[in-house]
């Protein structure tokens, strides 16, 4: 049985408020611990890769599960999610599009990446708080991810 606690989410939200909403959706569930938020595409992968700023970080040690808004500045996320899904080392770590877009052709191209899910975002606090229960409680309890090697 593998521990729960080494759960590690990757935030990947550039709108302050979006932000703010989703750590406190987490806080209000109980599974605040261990999220790390990246505000652009770039940082985001810097963190993922273990590069820039986060280089002492092993590739084993996360993240779990990267919830990835697409659009972000610097790098946008179906980019992101081009480099995750496209490198050997990272492509079976789950990504999940937390996003606006009801676009079907996001959509159609996040699947066509490799997204293992794509969520639009509530718009009441309520509903976003159910939402982030549900992922997390999936994520953490549920889903049995490989082991990364790094």
């Amino acid at each position: 049985m593998r521990n729960t606690n080494e759960l590690e989410i990757l935030l990947v939200e550039d709108d302050p408020n979006d932000v703010e909403l989703t750590l406190c959706a987490f806080g209000k569930s109980n599974l605040s611990n261990r999220i790390h938020v990246a505000r652009d595409g770039a940082e985001a992968l810097e963190f993922i890769f273990c590069e820039g700023p986060h280089a002492g970080r092993k590739m084993e040690d996360g993240p779990k599960v990267v919830l990835l808004d697409l659009k972000l500045p610097k790098l946008d996320g179906l980019e992101v999610l081009r480099r995750i899904k496209g490198d050997p080392l990272t492509r079976m770590i789950p990504v999940v599009a937390l996003t606006s877009s009801p676009e079907d052709r996001d959509v159609v191209e996040s699947y066509n990446l490799g997204v293992n899910s794509y969520i639009v975002k509530p718009v009441n606090f309520e509903r976003v708080v159910e939402a982030v229960e549900q992922l997390a409680l999936y994520w953490r309890l549920m889903n049995e991810p490989p082991k990364l090697k790094g």
